[in-house]
């Protein structure tokens, strides 16, 4: 029987371990994009920002694992509506690696949702950029299609910030 848990765990702390899952699931999304016409640039993670926000609280990481190996993951970050105050959240990443796609990653959003919940969040915004499919789980989740996202690619060299 497969053993899956779910925590929410410290970016800071896990990001070592969990590296090689983030630079699969970069992967798998740039070659998404690119299939699109969408440029990739290489995986370069600003991880001095990540780490400032899961210090300040507002980046939410949870880890799926698989008889204790990391197999999924997602943050979230957490901050207030710039109009009204509401405390919302944005999706930043949502993966699990192909091996275990049978339905654990609607059990990783749930649990996820209800952390949110429970941190009194009004809003959660996400995005299927990695696998499109991924759109009919939200929507069997509860979620509305309120906007379409959309991507201007700049045909701009690479100048360092």
């Amino acid at each position: 029987m497969t053993e899956y848990t779910m925590a929410v765990e410290s970016f800071n702390i896990t990001y070592p371990q969990m590296e090689p899952l983030y630079r699969e699931h970069y992967a798998e999304m740039c070659a998404r994009l690119e299939e699109n016409g969408q440029k990739c640039s290489p995986y370069n993670p600003r991880l001095d920002e990540y780490r400032k926000a899961a210090e300040a609280g507002t980046l939410i990481t949870i880890i799926l694992r698989c008889h204790g190996a990391a197999v999924g993951y997602c943050n979230v970050y957490v901050t207030n509506d710039m109009h009204n105050h509401d405390r919302i959240a944005l999706e930043d990443t949502v993966f699990v690696t192909k091996a275990h796609r049978r339905g654990i990653g609607k059990k990783l959003v749930l649990f996820g949702i209800d952390r949110l919940r429970e941190r009194g969040v009004k809003r959660l915004m996400v995005s299927s950029m990695t696998d499109l499919r991924m759109e009919k789980l939200w929507m069997r989740l509860g979620f509305k299609r309120l906007a379409v996202q959309m991507v201007y690619q700049f045909e701009v060299p690479n100048v360092p910030v």
